[in-house]
């Protein structure tokens, strides 16, 4: 601590340099089209010579040292054409003034200039002028910060900001300790369904930053956002590109190290390469044996990974003051995975592992993106359309050895599971946006959207193989004492989601602050509504061993000689033998409705208004107060195996949302915040659902009696901007959480997982800290080109602390009054911490950039992420804790630009690869451990 004080008090004596005594130049740059805010980092230059600066944060700039004369001024930044401003008068002695507005329109002039595009808003130096302007607490990553530090999805982009992680094996993103269920996603501002049942946000994997203009997370509310809320609003802003036409295009290659390891790689028989697969089960599936794709594993081409993108985009005037945009980009890219570790499940209160395996697992992922945008900009509106097409796929070859269960199934080991899974999504976004500056003072904004996702698990084929004697673990295999109807089974699963959603907002300006077109205050009055409808459906058919022959004698099952050729006993000979039947959850052949899938339906509608009022009392003291009302209703209805004659639940609520937001500015490079907030936390229809979730060692299942949290929040912080792109800040927050719901093991002889408000209240308190620092910086003289380079340091970390109450009795009251599903649960604790919240999160990044020259440079980014211990699932019955221990990750960037159409980069990510560790804390039992591997890409890209 001591050094970060030190840190501290040396940043905040930096002082602006002396001026020089000869004729100068200064002036300030700002964007028109923002409502002339400042632009930040422009490079200003002496035509002709080698003087030059750049503007800082408040878009300022000097030229000093300037000798008596008359010149041409030349104004470009990264996005811009290059403005230039003839006859230019510099006198010794005294200061020339030149305030350049830059605008879109070919319309505008300044004396002869004429602006020809706008400014990309996805720069570091862009992103952190937003942020020390707004006056909300608010983060943004963008394209420039996403390629310096090589990150190719959006949940490991998040994950670079302060205060977040991202569970293990997912695209599960934990803000301030907060999970899923906490945390909304958009795109645009608009919402975004989940590729999950299991979640309530999509997996931010499968979003490529090929994609991504800038990343905004918001981690206090404000009102123009959903409710549903305590983490943090994840808002992607998609590329909206305005500049002169390119075209680029993109391969790479790449490896995972645990993948290559392996003599021989291993997928399943059916899904091909490209991620769009799919099946159905076939026809007459229980009379006859008529699926033709094989149980056993198929070997797969060497593990080697690849990805190819091409995007373009371009800009047309249209008339006199109109600008047409168009961009594109297609992308796939695949990866190969492998792990081997240890698996346990129902570790009992002594230590004992019920289910106790070794495993090895192997996966292959596709990604197929299509994003494309036509926007139509004027002075006064902004019309915008996105389409977005996203197709990822995972294939898993899963096998486990061991012991199924300690009791009594396999207790001495020698067992072989199989599973063989390919899960696909398809999301399809279409949004329509639109801005419209109807008068100096008043301003409509509004989108709306039509999403689809669809989640299929296709042909999901799993066997259990044990010992045809269990004294003899080494002996012989077969199905002889098989002692479950659904461990050998095939499994069909479709979800799809539809959602159509609204914004409105209109902004009334007032209280002119003395300079034309600028306020003091803003009345903005608002409408979201968000209309969801879930269909889930879900068929399994069982291949039941028969046990007994029709006399009642022990039915006599051949040995398997080759445990990967399993394809050898289900087929129709032995079904006509009568050694195995099919049926699913509902019966055997001659069942009435044999073949209806478990299914649960759902809706939920909410329609939201909304008024916020931001009033500057002075130029330093602002203040952001909002009020929403928000009126809810989900509604689900079921058919499974858990109540095959079906039933259904609803709540509907009205919440009463409000939000204060207050800024006040120390000084021009210093900012106070405060926040506070009421928002709720929904349950999710999968944990609503009276449906069966089947993993190899974890059942879970749902708890229609589940009902809202309600969630305070409050945030300080304090910033401080020394130059354009770097930043100190130190901030504190609490949240205290009404009946909190969390995962859970509920009593059962099988240790299934529920979910359920287990106590009265939850709080979380916690600290953050940022630094982004120029450690060195300088520019060399070069003929017409002044080559920069220099050393950045980005360091954040977050340290919480958390507590919630437990209390069994209130679970078994509430799901005794619903009277669908009455559960016990036996907490180890009266109070624990949140599930999901790590005590301390790390992040830091060292880049060093060099030009050498024009479009030629290197680039080269060290980044480092650790996140301490958490909760994965609360002990239950004198049980620990499941604890997802804490490590760290160390990745590589390499990128170099050879000329202007030429681009290399190598990424090496995961350097340490570490052991992953799940543990049940007192017992102090490894349930789950693997090693990801390093993953190693080269990529070339060329611009034409």
């Amino acid at each position: 601590m001591k050094h970060i004080l030190l840190i501290f008090t040396l940043f905040v004596g930096l002082q602006m340099g002396a001026q020089e005594t000869t004729g100068s130049i200064v002036g300030k740059m700002t964007d028109k089209e923002l409502n002339d805010e400042p632009l930040a980092f422009a490079n200003v230059l002496i035509k002709g010579t080698t003087q030059g600066t750049t503007s800082d944060f408040d878009g300022l700039y000097e030229i000093s040292g300037i000798e008596p004369g008359v010149y041409t001024i030349v104004f470009s930044y990264l996005g811009y054409e290059t403005i230039e401003i003839p006859n230019v008068e510099v006198i010794a002695e005294k200061v020339t003034n030149i305030d350049v507005p830059m605008s879109a329109s070919s319309g505008f002039e300044l004396d002869e200039v004429v602006v020809t595009t706008v400014a990309r808003k996805d720069s570091e130096a862009a992103l952190l002028l937003d942020q020390k302007k707004s006056i909300e607490i608010k983060t943004s990553i963008g394209a420039q910060e996403l390629a310096r530090k090589g990150v190719s999805d959006v949940a490991a982009a998040v994950t670079k900001t302060t205060g977040i992680s991202k569970q293990e094996g997912s695209g599960n993103i934990f803000v301030r300790g907060l999970g899923d269920r906490y945390n909304v996603t958009t795109m645009n501002g608009l919402p975004l369904p989940s590729n999950n049942p299991s979640k309530k946000n999509i997996d931010l994997n499968i979003f490529s930053t090929d994609i991504v203009e800038s990343i905004g997370i918001d981690k206090t509310y404000v009102v123009r956002n959903y409710g549903d809320f305590a983490g943090a609003n994840i808002d992607i802003t998609s590329k909206d590109y305005k500049g002169d036409g390119f075209l680029a295009i993109s391969i790479g290659s790449g490896i995972n190290t645990e993948a290559t390891s392996v003599d021989q790689f291993y997928l399943n028989d059916g899904p091909n390469k490209s991620g769009f697969y799919d099946i159905i089960y076939p026809a007459s599936p229980l009379s006859n044996y008529n699926f033709t794709t094989s149980w056993d594993r198929t070997e797969a081409s060497s593990p080697i990974n690849l990805d190819l993108s091409l995007k373009g985009g371009d800009s047309f005037k249209i008339g006199e003051n109109g600008l047409l945009s168009i961009f594109g980009v297609g992308s796939y890219s695949n990866d190969y995975n492998y792990n081997e570790g240890i698996s346990r499940g129902g570790v009992n209160v002594s230590g004992l592992s019920r289910r106790d395996y070794t495993y090895n697992t192997y996966k292959y992922n596709t990604n197929t993106t299509l994003l494309g945008n036509v926007g139509y900009t004027t002075p006064e509106h902004k019309l915008l359309y996105n389409a977005l097409m996203v197709n990822t796929s995972s294939q898993q070859q899963q096998e486990y050895f061991g012991v199924v269960d300690a009791f009594d199934y396999a207790p001495e080991g020698g067992a072989f599971v199989q599973r063989a899974l390919f899960d696909r999504t398809v999301l399809i976004v279409h949004q329509l946006l639109g801005e419209h500056s109807l008068s100096d003072q008043l301003e409509v904004n509004w989108g709306g959207a039509y999403n689809f996702v669809e989640n299929d698990i296709p042909n999901r084929r799993q066997v259990i193989l044990t010992p045809d004697d269990w004294d003899e673990p080494e002996g012989p295999k077969s199905f002889q004492q098989t002692l479950n109807s659904s461990d050998n089974h095939r499994f069909y699963q479709n979800l799809e989601e539809e959602e159509v959603a609204a914004n409105m907002a209109i902004t009334y300006k007032f209280k002119e602050d003395g300079e034309e077109g600028t306020f003091g205050g803003k009345l903005t009055l608002g409408y979201s509504g968000k209309f969801k409808t879930v269909d889930f459906e879900a068929i399994q058919f069982n291949f039941n061993i028969t046990q007994r022959n029709p006399d009642n004698s022990l039915a006599d099952q051949p040995i398997i000689d080759d445990i990967y050729n399993v394809d050898s006993y289900f087929n129709q000979e032995n079904l006509n033998a009568g050694l195995f039947s099919i049926a699913t959850f509902r019966g055997g052949l001659g069942t009435p409705n044999v073949l209806d899938p478990q299914t649960y339906d759902g809706t939920q509608d909410i329609h939201a208004g909304f008024l916020n009022l931001e009033y500057a009392f002075n130029p330093k003291f602002t203040i952001t107060a909002g009020l929403r009302g928000e009126q809810i209703n989900q509604s689900i209805e079921w058919s499974t195996s858990l109540d095959p004659s079906g039933d259904k639940s609803e709540f509907d609520t009205f919440e009463v949302l409000p939000s204060l937001s207050i800024k006040y500015e120390l000084n021009d490079k210093q900012n106070l915040r405060f926040a506070t907030s009421k928002t709720y936390t929904l349950p999710q229809f999968k944990e609503r659902a009276l449906f069966q979730f089947e993993e190899v060692t974890q059942v879970y299942f749902g708890n229609p009696s589940l009902y809202a949290s309600t969630d305070y929040n409050v945030d300080v912080k304090w910033e401080l901007f020394p130059k354009s792109t770097e930043l100190i800040s130190l901030g504190f927050f609490g949240k205290m959480i009404q009946d909190p719901i969390n995962a859970v093991t509920v009593n059962s002889a099988t240790n299934d997982i529920s979910y359920v408000n287990s106590g009265d209240q939850g709080t979380a308190f916690g600290a953050e800290f940022e630094l982004r620092k120029n450690l060195f910086e300088r520019e060399t003289e070069l003929e017409d080109f002044f080559a920069k380079e220099n050393l950045t340091l980005g360091f954040n970390m977050s340290y919480m602390t958390s507590d919630q109450d437990l209390d069994s009795e209130k679970v078994i009251e509430e799901t005794t009054e619903a009277g669908i599903l009455p559960l016990s649960v036996d907490f180890s604790t009266d109070s624990d911490r949140l599930s999901g919240a790590s005590d301390l999160l790390v992040n830091g990044d060292l880049s060093y950039y060099k030009e050498f020259k024009k479009d030629k440079n290197i680039l080269a980014t060290l980044a480092y992420n650790y996140f301490s211990d958490r909760i994965y699932a609360l002990g239950t019955e004198g049980k620990g804790n499941l604890v997802d221990k804490g490590f760290g990750t160390l990745d590589f960037v390499f990128r170099t630009n050879f000329n202007k159409h030429v681009g290399l980069s190598l990424t090496a990510k995961n350097l340490l690869n570490p052991e992953i560790e799940r543990s049940q804390e007192n017992q102090d039992i490894t349930v789950l451990s693997y090693k990801k591997g390093q993953n190693i890409k080269l990529s070339l890209t060329y611009n034409f």
